[in-house]
């Protein structure tokens, strides 16, 4: 049995962390983002970061720490107290750098709290206005004639749209040459240039193109068609029910960040997710508002981690 002296200890503590909880937030709250400046991931970060700020009445600044696949920016949040003040809008991958990476560079697992899932934007297989690929039965066709001879274009090795064509190609029993770039757009301007016949990228990257009649969006990659991309069919429509494969996006905080912090915090993003502004910003960018509690966003962040766990390993794929 607890003694008293313990359990006086356990109420006071529960107390301080209520009055915690209650007077958050009382300065300003940094939200870090493992991408540069104006991408698609730094749009929704400060379109959801204005919102919070208007609700928590703190402002919310955003910081942006690229590289290492968003590592650095994990790593200073892993790093930083577990009081609500340091947040991050992660991504996918959160979920595949555990894998990707040797030595693990964190486990998501142990070392994030998920506050709130965000939204997703699909990811997009699009082939150059030139090629013979009309469908994505066109491509499935000529790949299952000709194993490993048709290229495609990737913002690089281990990218979501990278691990996205692994398990499509698995779905669809063919095999592709994967060939990885830095970053979508200099992978889309060598599709554009008849380099390659196809790119895998978000649907914010493929729209312009798309409407421009210089690349034909064969797949999205997801459950629901695209704003930005309404003519394009969705990979279920094309033959392959139940697969998907999006960009997600959530807010994580350290771990061990007080219940009532994160609670806090989750109905400050529910209320923004809310708002016409986020969906219409969220909507411009190609993605979706996806709604979702701690418990949800945890469960996809373990269910992504052994989903790329698997293709990392089958696929043999490293990091740049």
């Amino acid at each position: 049995m607890m003694s008293f002296r313990r359990l006086a200890l356990a109420l006071l503590a529960a107390l301080s962390i209520a009055a915690f909880a209650q007077d958050y937030p009382t300065k300003p709250i940094r939200m870090l983002v493992g991408y540069p400046p104006g991408g698609a991931v730094d749009v929704v970060a400060r379109t959801i970061g204005q919102h919070l700020s208007d609700t928590l009445k703190q402002p919310v600044i955003i910081e942006n720490k690229p590289g290492a696949g968003t590592n650095i920016a994990v790593k200073s949040l892993v790093d930083s107290a577990p009081d609500g003040y340091t947040l991050m809008l992660t991504a996918n991958a959160l979920a595949a750098n555990m894998a990707l990476y040797t030595p693990v560079p964190f486990d998501a697992e142990k070392d994030v709290t998920p506050i709130a899932m965000v939204g997703r934007i699909p990811v997009v297989i699009a082939a150059g206005a030139s090629t013979e690929f009309k469908t994505l039965q066109d491509l499935v066709k000529a790949a299952k004639a000709k194993p490993g001879t048709i290229n495609y274009a990737t913002p690089g090795n281990g990218s979501t749209p990278h691990l996205a064509m692994e398990l499509f190609m698995r779905a669809a029993g063919i095999q592709l040459t994967h060939v990885p770039y830095k970053g979508g757009a200099p992978a889309i301007t060598d599709v554009l240039g008849g380099q390659l016949p196809l790119v895998a990228v978000n649907a914010l990257e493929v729209a312009p193109h798309a409407k421009a009649g210089k690349l034909r969006a064969l797949a999205l990659m997801s459950p629901s068609r695209s704003a930005v991309l309404p003519g394009a069919p969705t990979i279920a429509e094309s033959g392959y029910p139940g697969f998907e494969a999006s960009v997600w996006y959530g807010v994580i905080a350290p771990a061990k960040t007080p219940k009532p912090v994160v609670d806090k915090i989750h109905a400050a993003v529910q209320n923004a997710l809310a708002s016409e502004d986020v969906k219409k910003r969220i909507s411009d960018v190609g993605g979706e508002v996806t709604p979702g509690d701690p418990a949800q966003f945890a469960k996809l962040i373990h269910d992504e981690r052994v989903r790329y766990e698997k293709i990392v390993r089958e696929a043999n794929i490293r990091a740049d």
